[in-house]
């Protein structure tokens, strides 16, 4: 009946495959929830500036030491603030990547495997 399909096994492996994406998605939106409420600081300046953020890169606060405030250290303060909020989004994406790279191997598949988040 069933010969010209190889039996059953193609099909009972095609069942594995949609449930492990499923299980992937799944894991993939617990990841981007679990991203969204973690949050990273960036700090500049001896940590006179610090640029908090989300891992998935939102700016969420900036910290600003008020011995900074005055109008011969406007450029000063502003390359601080750019600074630490570059690096908040460094450490941003890396703990992003880091995340990934769990589920990923988690799965069996290859650490440095891309996926689409």
């Amino acid at each position: 009946m069933l010969k010209g399909l190889g039996g059953l096994g193609g099909l009972g492996d095609m069942t594995k495959m949609m449930k492990a994406a499923q299980e992937m998605q799944t894991r993939m939106t617990e990841l981007q929830e679990e991203l969204a409420a973690t949050t990273v600081t960036g700090e500049a300046g001896a940590s006179m500036v610090k640029a908090t953020a989300t891992a998935k890169g939102e700016l969420t606060g900036l910290e600003i030491d008020p011995s900074l405030f005055n109008a011969e250290n406007r450029e000063v303060v502003e390359d601080l603030i750019l600074a630490a909020i570059k690096d908040a989004q460094q450490k941003a994406k890396d703990k992003s990547q880091e995340e990934m790279a769990k589920i990923t191997e988690a799965m069996g598949l290859p650490a440095d495997m891309k996926l689409p988040f």
